[in-house]
């Protein structure tokens, strides 16, 4: 079962922007913490940033200033607004939160299907 279904990536120019959306699946619960990850070919998925249920943010230093997370608690939803992008931001990113689909079962990290952003001119 999807849990957490992505949509937004794409191609965009230097110093352009992009919008990553992300939300849960019909009856999944989400838990506290929802974040985006990336991964570039060949390195190791990496913290993008995460926002908690009450609006907590946190970034890599790479995206401060860039980026910007949200989230939408009744639609189950988080967001990854990026501007000015960079041929370096270019990878494939992955939204995670933990989910469950029952309120007596325990949290269990999920991740979306990964969205490709490819950032060239």
């Amino acid at each position: 079962q999807v849990h957490l279904v992505e949509s937004g990536g794409g191609l965009v120019q230097p110093g352009g922007s992009l919008r990553l959306s992300c939300a849960a699946s019909e009856g999944i619960y989400i838990g506290n913490v929802m974040g985006w990850y990336r991964q570039a070919p060949e390195k190791q998925r990496e913290l993008v940033a995460t926002i908690t249920t009450g609006g907590r943010t946190n970034y890599a230093d790479s995206v401060l200033g860039r980026f910007t997370i949200s989230r939408d608690n009744a639609k189950k939803a988080v967001y990854l607004q990026m501007n000015s992008l960079k041929p370096e931001d270019t990878a494939v990113y992955y939204c995670s939160a933990g989910t469950r689909t029952s309120i007596y079962q325990s949290y269990k990290d999920s991740w979306g299907q990964g969205t490709q952003v490819t950032v060239s001119s």
